[in-house]
């Protein structure tokens, strides 16, 4: 089981990854709506990996992807992206990311990149 911080300004994004991460017999232990609030909450609750979406209000994803590195070069990020820019995605994964799922995401390909991020074989 991985504590898991989610940051995303859809409630409704935020609902369903709740709900696989459930299933996953993962902890969610804070949610950000917007990306100030990622990089404070961060800082604050230390999760085991955070689940970021790039478009956010206030810091995109990539500002929050090297705020949060910066803090804590450790860090376990996985992008929850509806962006094709291969461009973006790349840049956010060279400032430490550690790996993507693109939206529209299945239960399985969120699982699989938390697994596999945190060695668990569920």
């Amino acid at each position: 089981m991985a504590k898991i911080m989610i940051a995303d300004d859809s409630d409704a994004i935020r609902l369903v990854l709740k709900d696989i991460l459930s299933i996953g017999e993962h902890e969610v232990v804070v949610e950000a709506t917007d990306g100030a609030e990622a990089v404070d909450f961060y800082k604050q609750h230390n999760p085991e990996i955070l689940l970021l979406d790039l478009a956010m209000p206030k810091k995109d994803g990539l500002d929050v992807v090297k705020d949060v590195i910066a803090y804590d070069s450790n860090a376990k990020i996985v992008l929850i992206t509806a962006s094709d820019d291969q461009k973006i995605i790349n840049e956010c994964l060279q400032s430490g990311a550690t790996s993507y799922v693109s939206k529209p995401f299945d239960f399985n390909s969120v699982l699989k990149a938390i697994n596999d991020i945190s060695g668990n074989d569920n």
